[in-house]
């Protein structure tokens, strides 16, 4: 995917609900300008340092979070100190190298999930997430 123009960048925010600031078109054209990804909100403040986008770490954290509620990009948990976002808002799953920080793509095709359990009264399952642990053989 190639870099989008702010004019995109600002539909996007747009159509999500949200108000495109300077700092919000800055930031969601440095996460959308390289396809499906997966970052920290320490990566992509680095990226941001990099372009002479001039924002605190707090205010990418918030970003984020906002581009997160209004269903831009979602949340990926895969350790207890580290949260991942994800560009990429369909239906998917995950492997997560460890040692190396790395989350890849797996396809919902490749995966077959049954026999989940019942929600609780009142509650349904909006989606199921699957992070496969891998590791470089031999360690």
């Amino acid at each position: 995917m190639m870099a989008q123009a702010p004019g995109e960048v600002e539909a996007k925010l747009r159509r999500s609900g949200l108000r495109p600031t300077r700092q919000r078109v800055a930031l969601a054209a440095l996460l959308f300008a390289k396809g499906d990804r997966h970052l920290t909100v320490e990566e992509l403040h680095e990226e941001a340092v990099a372009a002479d986008v001039p924002v605190s770490l707090a205010t990418v954290y918030n970003t984020l979070h906002q581009f997160t509620e209004a269903g831009m990009i979602r949340v990926l948990a895969v350790e207890s100190n580290k949260t991942y976002f994800d560009t990429n808002v369909s239906d998917h799953h995950h492997f997560f190298v460890e040692g190396r920080n790395e989350v890849l793509d797996i396809p919902v095709s490749n995966i077959e999930i049954g026999n989940l359990p019942a929600p609780p009264e009142g509650m349904e399952i909006s989606h199921v997430d699957v992070v496969i642990r891998l590791r470089p053989k031999g360690e």
